[in-house]
This record gives C-alpha cells, sequence and structure tokens, in this order.
C-alpha cells in the first residue's frame, strides 16, 4: 500500500471515530451563511464592544444578519423615541441586510416604573413605526421581505386580529426564514385586560404565520426552514403560554421531514440542542434549537447553510 492509500485509509478512520465527515464534504454551490444574534447592545456602556462585533459581522461574507430581540435592557432603560432612534440607526449601519424581531424589553416591559412606566401597546405601535414601516430589511442594503398582512381573525366581515407587520419571510436557494413575534415577559399576557387581549391576537397571527412558513418549505424544491423569535418557550411561565408554540413547531417539523432550525434569544445563553417532543415525547430529530448568546456577553453566532450536509445548518459560536 502506497502513502497516498495509507493517508486515505487514516483520513476515513478518523471520519468513522470522530464524526469529522462533514469536514471533508464539499460544500453545495448554493452554501451561503447567515450572522445570529440578540439580547445586545442592552446598556450603553456595552455600545463599544456591540460596534466592534459589527465590524466583525461586517468583514464576514455573509447573506444577511438576524437580531432576535432586545436591543435594550428590561430595566433602569426608558423606552424613548430617541433610544428606537438610536437602535435603528445602528442597526442601519451594517454593511448586510439587517432583520429584527422585537423582543419582551423593546416593548412589553416598557411598563416598569424604572422604564418610565410607558405604555406598552402605545410603544409597540411606535416600534413597528420606526423599525418596520416597510417591506424591507434594515442595513445599508436593504433585502425585500415577504410581510404579514393577511387577516389572522375575523368576525363576519370586521378583522378582529390583523396580520403584524414585524412578521417577516424570505427565502434563499430552497430554504425558508420566518421571524415571529413571540416574546418573553410571558408574551405580554397576564398584565391587563388590553394586553390579554393584544397576546391573543398576536398569537392567532403568529399562529399563522408559522403554518404559512412550514407550508412554504413544504414546497416542491424546497430544502429547509429556519424560524426566529426572541422569547425561550422553555421558561417557566404562566398558564403554559408557551405550549401551544412548542406544539406547532414540533407538529409542523414532523409533518415537514426537512431540516428545522429554531433561533431564539431571551435567556443569554449559547445553547444547540433538540428539546422538541412530538405528541408522544418523542424527540423531533429534524428540529434543532439554537440560542444566541447575550448580554453581558456581546457575541453571536455564525450560521452555514450547505445543502451537501445532511442537516442542513452549521453552527458556529463567535465572539
Amino acid at each position: 500500500m502506497n502513502d497516498r492509500a495509507l493517508v486515505r485509509l487514516a483520513l476515513l478512520a478518523l471520519c468513522l471515530t470522530l464524526g469529522a465527515c462533514a469536514l471533508f464534504r464539499k460544500p453545495h454551490p448554493d452554501t451561503f451563511a447567515f450572522a445570529a444574534l440578540g439580547d445586545v447592545p442592552y446598556t450603553e456602556s456595552a455600545i463599544p464592544s456591540f460596534e466592534a462585533m459589527m465590524r466583525v459581522i461586517d468583514a464576514e461574507p455573509l447573506t444577511f444578519a438576524v437580531h432576535v430581540g432586545d436591543f435594550k435592557a428590561g430595566g433602569k432603560s426608558p423606552c424613548t423615541d430617541a433610544l428606537f432612534a438610536d437602535r435603528k440607526a445602528r442597526f442601519d449601519q451594517s454593511r448586510h441586510p439587517f432583520v429584527l424581531t422585537p423582543g419582551d424589553n423593546d416593548w412589553t416591559d416598557c411598563r416598569r416604573d424604572s422604564n418610565g412606566k410607558s405604555d406598552p401597546l402605545e410603544r409597540l405601535a411606535k416600534l413597528r413605526e420606526v423599525f418596520f414601516a416597510d417591506a424591507y430589511s434594515l442595513g445599508r442594503t436593504r433585502m425585500p421581505l415577504a410581510v404579514q398582512e393577511a387577516c389572522a381573525e375575523r368576525s363576519k366581515a370586521a378583522c378582529t386580529c390583523p396580520g403584524l407587520p414585524e412578521n417577516r419571510l424570505w427565502s434563499k436557494h430552497g430554504v425558508v426564514f420566518a421571524t415571529v413575534h413571540l416574546v418573553g415577559s410571558n408574551d405580554n399576557n397576564g398584565f391587563d385586560a388590553a394586553s390579554d387581549a393584544e397576546q391573543r391576537c398576536r398569537w392567532a397571527a403568529n399562529r399563522a404565520w408559522i403554518e404559512s412558513a412550514f407550508r412554504l418549505a413544504g414546497g416542491a424544491g424546497q430544502r429547509g426552514l429556519a424560524i426566529f423569535v426572541h422569547a425561550n418557550p422553555w421558561e417557566r411561565s404562566e398558564n403554559a403560554i408557551f405550549a401551544p408554540f412548542l406544539r406547532e413547531m414540533a407538529a409542523g417539523a414532523k409533518a415537514l421531514g426537512r431540516p428545522v432550525l429554531f433561533v431564539h434569544g431571551d435567556s443569554h445563553i449559547h445553547q444547540v440542542d433538540q428539546p422538541f417532543l412530538d405528541g408522544d415525547g418523542r424527540r423531533v430529530k429534524n428540529l434543532t434549537r439554537l440560542e444566541v448568546p447575550g448580554f453581558p456577553v456581546i457575541g453571536w453566532v455564525k450560521v452555514s447553510v450547505d445543502p451537501n450536509d445532511p442537516d442542513l445548518f452549521r453552527i458556529e459560536r463567535r465572539n
């Protein structure tokens, strides 16, 4: 046996024993990558670190970036128009198209005393006005996005639960991407009647949007799906408020049978696992959860999308 054959055998042995086969797989021509981040910059003192991180992201050959919410702290951080304008200006400096889905700190928690006791529903309306005024991403290069415009619920001829302008959808090389407005702080439920009504209608719209995303990802020639929210739906909540979302995701992924990536923030701990269970309590093996790191850590995650990879999504933590 010559030296070249010995090298091939050694590489094969490494592949089999260490699960390193992906290292030797040639990427598909349609391979691309995106950045996932969230729960930053949080405080004004973290702005320099956030700006440094964004310079690193700008230098990467990425197709887009997605921020999963909480661009400010939950307390001692008034939800002013000036702060909203500051964050939008910073996100618009991104070299890549920059997609945002809101977090609870960005509007729900504005009701807290230390945040100025603002009306969260009024702040949500302002958030939509500032960040979701048209059908494009943020960033210096603006990417066209589908916007949820269809009514989610009607009473006779009247629309009682409209679509959400912040719910966005786009696709790239047969992979569907969707943002869904699901937030921490119990998803704005349990505070007062107005908030309960808002949450109920928002969930109706979210459910319809999730179903649309799975339906599109199941079309001919499609390869997979990624869904982005803010909330960690496994965090303790009142009235199991996130249980319908968990069921919707598990059932959708199981029926789809293609790789699904679920990206969220909220609890600030970077993790990659497969915690979704189907109705029989079995793990949904084609559905992977990625939680991005969060403040005080200023970091991001690079996700490569390679159709030659059986898992489709390859995740790399970056600082």
